[in-house]
């Protein structure tokens, strides 16, 4: 099992630098309350050399196919064939509310996307005549052509998912899963779902990226290192309309439905603080890296038994010194872990 980190605006290029020293995979960049992932993704690659990049993920719904293609050919060239582009239709609410995009039918639209980026990435003219997206629309003879952007074609494709539906398409059409929330026992159905998909295009999991996105605290004390943990749970959990929440609805399948109430009414009332506060350790615990090295590592050999092949760390201290502290703990515990 590799490690990689998930970056953040203020301290992404340092601990990406780090990181890259310490080894590590994959930096990913994430976007939505604090960032877009490409600007970020264009100062880590000047500012690196050997580590893979990765969006962590890019909102399907914020852009077009063919910009997602152009930016990630463009990304992937500007650091040196090292970028895998990580793709997610965020939450109902945050496609409706940010971006005026319906959120029908995401299976559609998603596998309409991936298509069109495809196509896009392989140099050849977008000629696409689907339910969503007709590429160009009748009367327009204009064709989308990325001729001197052309990317890989084949350029790694990680897709986000949570439902069963959405890990099956994951396993289909994209070459990687995202997950969040993820617990090593959860894995295990998981990638059942993961390996349905495969089963369809006659494939098994090998070469599939299974790449969870873990929140990380260190410290002698694991329940004082979770309070670093628990804005960051506060803020998913709290995303929209409760019905239509994949978060709220992921925490409660998770068996805490009450505190997840708690936390999404705390969070609309505009009490961030009482919404951190009500996320409980167990949960935190379950899904993240909380504590020491010697504490952390046989979370990590489970993860890794689980089929992780990559392990996508969010690191959630507060400053870029201590973020860095927790991604050199990690690497210790994986030490521990090969033994």
């Amino acid at each position: 099992m590799k490690l990689g980190v998930f970056l953040s605006r203020d301290s992404g290029v340092r601990v990406a630098q780090e990181a890259e020293r310490l080894g590590y995979s994959v930096a990913l960049v994430p976007e939505g309350f604090k960032q877009d992932a490409a600007s970020l993704l264009g100062a880590v690659a000047a500012r690196t050399s050997r580590i893979g990049l990765a969006s962590g993920v890019m909102q399907i719904p914020a852009r077009t196919p063919v910009l997602t293609a152009l930016t990630a050919a463009t990304v992937d060239g500007l650091s040196g064939g090292r970028f895998a582009l990580g793709l997610g239709v965020s939450n109902p609410d945050v496609s409706l509310g940010w971006y005026g995009v319906p959120y029908d039918r995401p299976l559609t639209r998603t596998r309409e996307y991936l298509e069109i980026v495809r196509l896009a990435l392989s140099g050849k003219p977008v000629r696409f005549a689907g339910r969503y997206h007709r590429l160009p629309p009748d009367g327009v003879e204009e064709v989308a052509h990325l001729r001197a952007a052309a990317g890989r074609a084949d350029l790694p494709i990680y897709l986000a998912a949570v439902g069963p539906a959405n890990l099956e398409l994951a396993g289909e059409l994209a070459d990687g899963w995202i997950g969040v929330f993820t617990s090593p026992e959860r894995l295990a159905e998981s990638l059942r779902h993961v390996a349905k998909g495969r089963a369809r295009m006659g494939r098994d999991l090998a070469g599939f990226e299974v790449l969870p996105s873990v929140p990380i605290s260190v410290g002698p004390d694991p329940h004082a290192a979770a309070a670093d943990v628990r804005s960051y749970f506060a803020n998913f959990i709290g995303l929209g309309r409760r019905d239509r929440s994949i978060y709220h609805g992921l925490v409660t399948e998770l068996g805490y439905g009450p505190a997840a109430d708690e936390i999404r009414a705390r969070h609309r009332a505009g009490d961030r603080a009482g919404a951190a506060r009500a996320v409980p350790f167990e949960l935190m615990d379950a899904t993240s890296l909380l504590g020491s090295a010697e504490r952390i590592a046989p979370r990590m050999a489970e993860y890794a038994h689980a089929g992780v092949t990559t392990l996508g760390l969010t690191p959630l201290a507060s400053t870029e010194a201590e973020q860095i502290e927790a991604l050199r703990v990690a690497a210790t515990a994986l030490t521990l872990v090969e033994g």
